[in-house]
């Protein structure tokens, strides 16, 4: 079975927040790439009031099976009590970019030591 690139959609409160996610993302392999866009204005309704506030949104390009692993680490790492996690699986992907994802977010190969 050919493995699909999943896109996963979070945000952040400052850049420094979406720059500390992204590379943990990328050294845990968990994404091989980690868009952060600036976002002139979000507005939401939190705990009964209409909130606007600027933010960062980080597109992350990952394999279908990672989405758990790329879940817990925004987890782990998020100062928001509630972030934004929402995934999209690809219908199309150009071939040669598509490998480059599920290579870059496989687990390596543990070589024998005998």
């Amino acid at each position: 079975m050919t493995q699909k690139v999943l896109i996963v959609l979070t945000s952040a409160g400052t850049e420094e927040q979406a720059v500390a996610i992204g590379e943990e993302l990328v050294s845990r392999r968990h994404a091989q790439c980690v868009n952060i866009l600036p976002v002139p204005r979000s507005i939401y309704r939190w705990k009964g009031n209409i909130c606007h506030d600027s933010e960062y949104l980080l597109v992350i390009k990952t394999s279908e099976n990672r989405f758990e692993e790329v879940k817990g680490t925004i987890q782990e790492l998020h100062v928001y009590e509630l972030p934004e996690i929402i995934s999209f699986l690809t219908h199309e992907v150009e071939e040669e970019f598509r490998k480059w994802v599920i290579q870059g977010v496989s687990r390596p190969v543990k070589l024998s030591s005998k």
